[in-house]
């Protein structure tokens, strides 16, 4: 139980602590609002799964022995980041287009899941968590798979329940955040901490 416990406050701590999920939520919900938001939110919880399931069956263990395969995924994460980033900075004078603004605001609103699922695939980071953190607690004798499984999902349940606060927050204050000075401000910073995410990412050395 005590395991199980600093398995508890250790993932709150992982998933309350800012960094490119903040980061990309933040923009989103100020930007389409709250529903984006949340899209993004699942979407970035959905990758979770995926990678808790890959650590569970193996597939991470590869990945990260793999030095060809890491560097795929490493630098295919890192482009997406950077690019997410350079969006942000064109991003004000896509808005100033009138004649074309309901279309780019409607393609990028069906794809605020997919942007978060991407970004946490695509983060070889998150697979080096997700192998690293929750096997210190398993117990030994008995299912791995099941208890990584289990982990897994307790720790996707915490993460999009913060999400979910957090957005609705941030809603609230999106009046303010949506005036032109702000959302320069905004998009600039989103765009730099992205971007040096991306290429943290791209220059980090596999271990």
């Amino acid at each position: 139980m005590n395991d199980f416990f600093t398995f508890l406050v250790l993932s709150l701590f992982v998933v309350m602590s800012p960094g490119i999920d903040t980061a990309l939520i933040t923009k989103r919900t100020i930007a389409d609002g709250r529903a984006d938001g949340y899209k993004m939110g699942l979407g970035i919880t959905a990758g979770s799964l995926v990678h808790t399931l890959a650590a569970a069956f193996g597939l991470s263990a590869i990945l990260m022995q793999s030095a060809a395969a890491f560097e795929i995924i490493k630098y295919a994460g890192a482009v997406y980041l950077i690019y997410l980033g350079l969006s942000s900075f064109i991003s004000m004078k896509k808005k100033k287009d009138i004649g074309i603004e309901p279309e780019v605001k409607s393609n990028m609103k069906k794809s605020a899941f997919k942007q978060g699922l991407l970004s946490n695939v695509l983060n070889p980071k998150v697979a080096m968590f997700f192998l690293t953190f929750l096997p210190q607690f398993v117990k030994t004798g008995e299912n791995a798979t099941h208890q990584l499984i289990i982990m897994g999902i307790i720790y996707t349940l915490l993460s999009i329940s913060w999400f979910f606060i957090y957005v609705f927050f941030i809603n609230y204050m999106r009046e303010w955040l949506m005036s032109p000075k702000v959302q320069r401000v905004m998009d600039k910073a989103t765009g730099l901490v992205l971007i040096g995410f991306g290429l943290k990412l791209a220059l980090d050395k596999q271990h």
